[in-house]
């Protein structure tokens, strides 16, 4: 297995959405449908047909699918982003492109099971990606980052052979700093604590690093929500709203399920109904799972308006 290129990423596997149901999808009607263009560069347009193929390619390479109609200007900028990306990253993700109009089943299961236009596949597992509509280059490419330490953290980091870049002049990848490859290596083992130990012990060494804090703040919210009954949890918020520990735990177990605006959207709720010691407590609370991920996310950045909001 290659080594990881970043401390654990800021978009978690866990709780993805299993595509191996979408595999093989049922035939349009009216016959079969031709094989979309040939997986021979970064870019591939996806048919019922062709998708199982893609899906499968999702082991040995970072796969991001995303969904377009030529009626809708708006997604066909946003796919046209993705693939200038591609390009420039050399083959180390594989763009999908599905033309809504053309395969309107796999669009449909696609938008169905991961509730997003754009969804990052990594072992026929799909991650689904907030809204790029208002997304800057450099934020899209802030994210593709994000897609890629996820995938090296499960075990996938091909690349997509390219016409003009053959793989055996592509570069390898560098190795991680020792104290992250000690906190990537208990996360592993499932060694949480020694993960955190790492990562605190890269912050202790250089400050300004700024993986090892999105590490530690991913490791610390595993740790918090590693024991917690998930419906208990909930049930204690929803019964009592006033309990700050239980609104916590809440926003803690919503970003943990991927559902990153309802973890945030549970926090603000607290800062405004907050004052002194306990708003400083959600205050701080917040700004970790901002960290966990990711300032470029345009979520985080809207959440970010909305505490300053809130506190001022």
């Amino acid at each position: 297995m290659s080594q990881p290129t970043g401390a654990r990423p800021a978009l978690p596997l866990h709780g993805a959405v299993d595509l191996a149901a979408l595999r093989r999808p049922t035939p349009p009607p009216g016959g079969p449908t031709a094989e979309g263009a040939p997986a021979s560069g970064a870019v591939v347009d996806v048919t019922e047909a062709s998708f199982a193929g893609v899906v499968e390619r999702s082991t040995t390479v970072p796969v991001v699918v995303a969904l377009w109609s030529a009626s809708d200007p708006v997604s066909s900028t946003v796919v046209r982003t993705l693939a200038d990306l591609a390009t420039e990253l050399a083959g180390r993700f594989l763009l999908a492109r599905v033309e809504v109009e053309r395969a309107p089943q796999v669009a449909q299961a696609v938008g169905s099971q991961t509730g997003a236009t754009v969804a990052a596949v990594v072992r026929g597992q799909a991650v689904p990606l907030p809204p790029l509509d208002q997304a800057t280059r450099e934020q899209v490419r802030a994210l593709l980052d994000q897609v890629l330490q996820m995938a090296a953290a499960n075990g996938v980091t091909g690349r997509v052979p390219l016409e003009d870049a053959p793989a055996a002049e592509t570069p390898e990848e560098p190795p991680l700093p020792p104290r992250h490859q000690e906190a990537y290596d208990a996360i592993q083992r499932d060694d949480l604590e020694a993960a955190a130990a790492a990562y605190a012990a890269a912050l202790a060494e250089n400050p300004r690093d700024d993986m090892a804090k999105a590490g530690l703040a991913q490791v610390d919210l595993m740790r918090r929500t590693r024991d917690v009954d998930p419906a208990a949890a909930r049930a204690a918020a929803e019964a009592a709203p006033g309990d700050l520990d239980a609104q916590l735990a809440l926003a803690d177990l919503e970003l943990m399920s991927d559902r990153v605006e309802e973890a945030f959207a549970v926090l603000l709720a607290a800062v405004r109904r907050t004052t002194g010691p306990e708003r400083e407590a959600v205050r701080v609370r917040l700004v970790e799972l901002f960290t966990v991920v990711g300032d470029a996310d345009p979520r985080v950045m809207a959440a970010r308006r909305a505490l300053a909001s809130a506190l001022y």
